[in-house]
């Protein structure tokens, strides 16, 4: 009988049917034997890797069985801890196998009476969610899961605890109620007295508060408890806000009545008024006393009997307005007369001022404005001495281009005065215009505001003056200059042609034609010879070489400020 062959002679026939296929194949290819030995080689790697790796597998199973083991003995230690109970786990015997075979029903059986025990942590904590979402407000109520329970406690202590925490917040749950409704009375009876809506205030504060919405749980939580709170505050403060002031009308009311000399059948309409002028808050309780519209009543009533006292009075705001305004208008001040007066007018007619007080307003501007005209006088009175210095330089501008300025014609002298003073005040202009640009500063940084002057401010007024003063200074420099060259050419004539023309005509006939004119004839009149009435040839070939022409006139001024110091 045939010996039975090993159990891998399969694979290993099957190997060496595969070497030999692969020998052929390498000699049909004609591998040299190094490379041969380098892929037998290889090939003897991968499979020692495949051993390698079949055993660590298997040495891996072993330790999770080990670990399983491990894992469900802490487990079910952890279950009996939580559980509060005193179970012992029964240790295993024998292979992995018949040791997981014993210890899983007794940690199957721990898990379930851990099960149970959650779901009823879950049941309570779910009422104490509720009742807690309650007080807190929240629109809906958050559910709880497995993860809101603390699995490692689930002794019947803290079921117990649980079980008292629930049954204080129903207590609390119960309080609350008797709240709301005693607030919600108390609102009832303010809303009531104000005429008020009842149901529109209920639902501003929560829906839920109105009884005409049936199946709702009426809101216990804290903004509800808290806004019935203030609601109540407002409205109790809003009821002595309302009394006061239909006290305060009632007694104006008794006041104008005994002005007017008021009926007493008129009086009668308004008896439910002058009745709380000594009543206290917690004693009025008839039904919409203190309404607004019994208040918009007895408003009219009194702005009606006030425009009758107004009357009287009204002139006297006016003489007021008028007297305010002159002072404005005194200081160059810009006043809105015919918008403050419809102010006044206003004010008057709607009856919601005082007119005593009103005239007592009127009064302190006046000091204001007083105080603020005399703050402005200095620098008023600099700013006309320039405005005044700025319009003589420009009257003496236009006077010194007049070239007839010195024919002998009626109030000839009284400009050439006019002129001399004009030079004088028009050389202190610089003077003059930075002393006023120093006291505008200075006012303005102590009062913090522009210095206005006719709705303008001054000191942008005084730059434009510099700068058109400049401006004029330039074309006056050009015109002399032009002026010069144009007698200088006239005098090269007069040297040229003077001779002939003088024998021509007299002097004595040139003079008596300018006189009788009143206006220079040639430019011989504006030579200083031609003023004095000398026409002679000697003297008009001396006056030609004269290159500037000095008026008869001329005053010299000093260059410093002493004499408008002096003046």
């Amino acid at each position: 009988m045939a010996a039975t062959p090993p159990s891998f002679s399969p694979s290993r026939t099957t190997c060496a049917s595969l070497l030999r296929e692969l020998q052929i194949i390498w000699d049909e290819i004609g591998d040299s034997d190094n490379d041969r030995d380098n892929m037998l080689l290889q090939l003897e790697q991968e499979c020692l890797d495949i051993y390698h790796r079949r055993v660590e597998e298997t040495r891996k199973h072993k330790a999770d069985m080990y670990q399983w083991l491990a894992d469900a003995e802490a487990q079910a230690t952890n279950i009996v801890s939580s559980l509060g109970e005193s179970t012992v786990l029964p240790r295993g015997k024998g292979s992995l196998k018949q040791q997981i075979a014993t210890i899983k029903p007794v940690l199957e059986d721990l898990r379930s009476k851990k099960d149970e025990r959650i779901k009823e942590f879950l049941k309570i904590k779910s009422q104490i969610s509720q009742i807690c979402d309650e007080i807190a407000g929240c629109g809906q109520y958050t559910s709880v899961t497995d993860s809101d329970v603390n699995q490692s406690d689930l002794t019947s202590k803290k079921l117990g605890e649980l079980k008292s925490h629930l049954q204080e917040l129903q207590n609390e749950k119960i309080l609350r109620q008797q709240k709301v409704k005693s607030h919600i009375s108390t609102i009832s009876e303010l809303t009531e007295v104000m005429s008020i809506d009842f149901r529109k205030t209920l639902n501003e504060i929560h829906p839920s508060l109105d009884d005409s919405l049936k199946g709702t749980l009426q809101s216990i939580s804290n903004d509800t408890l808290a806004r019935l709170t203030g609601v109540i505050h407002s409205l109790k403060r809003e009821k002595q806000q309302r009394l006061q002031k239909m006290q305060e009308l009632a007694k104006l009311l008794v006041e104008l009545w005994d002005l007017m000399e008021t009926p007493t059948e008129e009086k009668k309409e308004f008896s439910h008024v002058t009745r709380l002028i000594s009543a206290s808050a917690d004693e009025v309780s008839t039904r919409g006393c203190l309404s607004s519209e019994v208040i918009e009543q007895v408003e009219g009533e009194v702005q009606r009997l006030n425009v009758v006292k107004a009357s009287k009075i009204k002139d006297l705001v006016f003489k007021r307005q008028n007297e305010l305004e002159n002072i404005y208008r005194g200081v160059h001040m810009h006043v809105d007369s015919e918008s403050a007066r419809q102010i006044l007018t206003s004010l008057i007619e709607s009856g919601n001022v005082d007119l005593s007080d009103l005239l007592q307003n009127m009064d302190g501007q006046i000091r204001q404005a007083k105080e603020q005209a005399l703050s402005r006088r200095d620098i008023l009175d600099r700013t006309e001495k320039w405005k005044f210095a700025a319009e003589e330089e420009k009257w003496l501008d236009e006077y010194e281009r007049d070239e007839n300025r010195y024919t002998a014609v009626r109030g000839a002298h009284k400009n050439l005065k006019r002129a001399e003073k004009a030079r004088i005040l028009v050389s202190r202009i610089p003077s003059i215009v930075e002393n006023l640009t120093t006291k505008v500063r200075a006012w303005e940084m102590e009062k913090g505001i522009p210095f206005l002057y006719e709705k303008i401010p001054l000191l942008h007024s005084l730059d434009e003056y510099i700068v058109q003063r400049q401006l004029r200074e330039e074309e006056k420099r050009k015109y002399r200059e032009q002026k010069r060259l144009q007698e200088q050419a006239a005098v090269e004539q007069e040297t040229l042609f003077g001779s002939r023309s003088a024998t021509k005509k007299p002097l004595s006939q040139s003079n008596n034609a300018n006189t009788i004119t009143g206006t220079p004839t040639g430019r011989r009149l504006l030579t200083p010879s031609g003023r004095h009435g000398t026409s002679g040839g000697k003297e008009r070939r001396e006056s030609g070489r004269v290159n500037t022409i000095i008026p008869v006139n001329y005053v010299a001024l000093p260059k410093d400020d002493s004499v408008s110091r002096g003046n």
